[in-house]
């Protein structure tokens, strides 16, 4: 049995992974802040050392993304510092390395989706400058490693988008809503990742960068017409664009991200979005 340990495992795709892993005949160990601080090195080393993983799936970060830009610091220290401190003790212990990313590492202004291939770091926010130099870290001090990026994420117990969107179309105080839909991306469930990550944990020849999110595509807009045509619910849903919903961090424009390497390596492909969308809007209780 493979003994995995799992930084950021009270976030939304830290529980997944658990419960997906371990449905899957993994021994699971959930680690937080409180218990494997990754901005502490030679804490992290010590719990390494103490557990003797096989590997490290490592979801730990600042993902506030408008937070980040006035807590600069801290998104440096948890996405880029945290990252090297994990990358070295997994490189110092031996354990194979799985880093979460996003496609924030992008400026999201490419004309097509990006591909692993794709040179990144040329992004608009704090988050996502500080999620590319946690990938470099990453490559740089952990010879065993996959990155895999995922984005526009939903999962078991939120928070996500899908959360808020069944949340606001309950409320009776609001009779329309406008959605921006001059962004578009991969609405991708936390399942679906889980379930490609125990096949890229038992791939051992698999390294380097993988992209991991739904086919298809999708606008904010699009997105929220599924949920509410999947749930049967009539709100009136408005386009509009992203301009009307200014943030402190700059949105990509385009987060699609391409599955290239799944296929080189002949992986089966990730669900399409719509299908996963319905799995979940079937099982989850609002």
């Amino acid at each position: 049995m493979q003994k995995i340990l799992l930084t950021g495992g009270h976030g939304m795709l830290g529980k997944t992974i658990e419960k997906v892993f371990s449905n899957n005949d993994f021994e699971v160990i959930v680690t937080d802040y409180h218990n494997a601080d990754i901005t502490d090195f030679n804490l992290f080393d010590s719990v390494l050392k103490k557990y003797e993983v096989d590997c490290v799936i490592h979801c730990a970060a600042m993902t506030a993304v408008d937070l980040c830009e006035t807590e600069i610091d801290k998104a440096y220290l948890l996405n880029a510092v945290g990252s090297e401190n994990v990358a070295k003790a997994c490189e110092v212990n031996n354990v194979r390395l799985v880093a979460i990313s996003t496609d924030y590492i992008f400026d999201g202004e490419s004309d097509r989706p990006y591909n692993e291939f794709d040179i990144g770091g040329n992004c608009h926010s704090v988050y996502g400058k500080s999620k590319y130099a946690g990938e470099v870290a990453v490559k740089t001090f952990c010879r065993n490693h996959v990155i895999a990026r995922v984005s526009w994420l939903y999962g078991a117990g939120g928070p996500s988008f899908v959360h808020t969107m069944m949340k606001l179309a309950y409320n009776d105080n609001i009779e329309q809503l406008k959605v921006v839909d001059d962004q578009v991306g991969n609405p991708t469930s936390t399942i679906a990742v889980a379930n490609k990550l125990v096949e890229i944990v038992n791939k051992h020849n698999l390294t380097g960068v993988v992209h991991l999110t739904c086919e298809g595509e999708a606008s904010w807009f699009d997105f929220v017409t599924e949920i509410y045509r999947i749930k049967g619910i009539d709100k009136k849903i408005i386009p509009c664009d992203s301009s009307e919903y200014p943030t402190p961090a700059q949105r990509p424009k385009n987060s699609r991200l391409d599955k290239m390497v799944l296929r080189l390596h002949g992986m089966e492909p990730m669900p399409n979005w719509r299908d996963a969308l319905s799995e979940f809007l079937d099982s989850e209780k609002f």
